[in-house]
């Protein structure tokens, strides 16, 4: 599992890539990817192009993040899903919290 991050050129967007299985042992590096990058960061993209698996926790990272960017307000986009996550995702009713694009 790594997690890598990568801000826009103005600083307002923050990219998160996640490689491999996105499960409660990165509930740290997940963490840390997005607190402490400011304020003026105003939208966030989970990037999954190399996610093979995500589980219950990994959702609730998710939920964690939406909270931390602003709740309803927030910009949070899960992108470049693969079939089994975005499948879980569904299942999850998470495109009612989340914009998702595969």
């Amino acid at each position: 599992m790594s997690i890598t991050t990568e801000r826009s050129g103005d600083g307002s967007e923050l990219t998160i890539r996640i490689e491999g299985r996105f499960d409660f042992s990165s509930h740290q590096a997940f963490r840390h990817a997005y607190e402490g990058e400011g304020q003026e960061i105003v939208r966030y993209v989970i990037d999954m192009r190399d996610t093979t698996y995500l589980d219950s926790s990994a959702l609730g990272m998710l939920l964690l993040l939406r909270d931390y960017a602003g709740g309803e307000k927030a910009d949070v986009r899960i992108v470049n899903c693969n079939g089994d996550v975005r499948r879980i995702l569904t299942v999850s009713n998470f495109e009612q919290l989340f914009q998702i694009d595969d």
